[in-house]
């Protein structure tokens, strides 16, 4: 008897700091979901339910005979059949394949002379490169609007239209450069910030110059960086949108309302009342950013961890 309660009386002591750990997991986990609740609530009300009533509108139609009715795909076949919507995407294709390079070329260069240089001026520099980036796009949009401007623009003596049919689309990409290639900048210099620098010394040692070591030591070390920013370049040239819609006034012939598919889509939303239509045009490019970025992933998965 007096074995059997022994027994039972430590059977709850053991017991008690298995229970304590649970309460304290527990704890754990619901301060967790209490840190994370203002993201998933912000992530739901503004991502997840406009883009679940947008592909609503997507499979609707809205005629003044028949009213608001179901169409499911109808407004996907329509805008696959568009040559405005071809046009855009094609226009914006192009865009991305010379910009992207341009743009991550120039900030690769920048990142890797800021990175050799040791002199105050460096950092002069670097701020005087990230400025851009902290400017709105519409002001800068606007600002370089003026610039470009053939009757009262400080450019005008040149004799060049900027916003002509040839030539818009170079000028489009200037401002995107100017904008966009500080920060890309800012992501690489940080990357080249975490290299070991025994690596430069050793290659020193080795006889490489310069040249030989931002090229061959540095570039390839920070790969994974470059990708990133090359991917997040390539999501935004596809999503063209602010900067022709602000520079269409300027030349409405050269920047029509189907420049890109961002600024068809939204014409036909706030011009036309085709709110299904736009929907579905959006729904499309969404599918071709997809697209875009898995192809570009998956061709650079060996070169990165991405």
């Amino acid at each position: 008897m007096t074995q059997v309660h022994t027994r039972s009386a430590a059977a709850p002591a053991a017991a008690g700091p298995a229970a304590r750990n649970k309460v304290s997991h527990a704890r754990e986990a619901l301060t967790g979901w209490i840190f994370v609740l203002p993201f998933v609530v912000l992530l739901v009300a503004f991502l997840l339910l406009p883009m679940a009533y947008a592909l609503k509108l997507s499979l609707y139609r809205s005629t003044l005979i028949e009213g608001e009715h179901f169409a499911l795909f109808e407004n996907y076949t329509q805008a696959f059949q568009d040559p405005l919507v071809r046009q855009g995407v094609l226009r914006v294709i192009i865009f991305g394949l010379v910009q992207t390079p341009v743009m991550i070329g120039l900030a690769l260069l920048a990142a890797l002379l800021i990175d050799h240089a040791t002199s105050r001026f460096s950092r002069i520099f670097r701020l005087a490169a990230f400025v851009p980036y902290a400017v709105p796009v519409v002001i800068g949009t606007l600002m370089w609007g003026f610039l470009y401007s053939k009757d009262t623009g400080p450019l005008s003596f040149l004799g060049v239209d900027f916003l002509s049919g040839g030539t818009v689309l170079a000028s489009l990409g200037n401002i995107v450069t100017w904008q966009w290639a500080g920060y890309n900048m800012i992501v690489l210099y940080a990357a080249l910030q975490g290299l070991p620098r025994e690596v430069y010394e050793s290659a020193k040692i080795d006889g490489a110059g310069p040249a030989q070591i931002a090229w061959r030591i540095k570039t390839p070390m920070i790969s994974s960086a470059i990708i990133l920013a090359t991917l997040f370049t390539i999501l935004g040239t596809l999503q063209f949108f602010t900067e022709p819609l602000i520079l269409q006034p300027l030349n409405p012939g050269s920047i029509t309302q189907h420049y890109t598919p961002n600024v068809y889509a939204f014409n036909q939303a706030f011009s036309f009342q085709q709110y299904n239509y736009s929907a579905a045009i959006s729904f499309l490019l969404g599918a071709v950013v997809f697209v875009g970025s898995y192809i570009f992933l998956f061709a650079t998965r060996k070169r990165s961890a991405l």
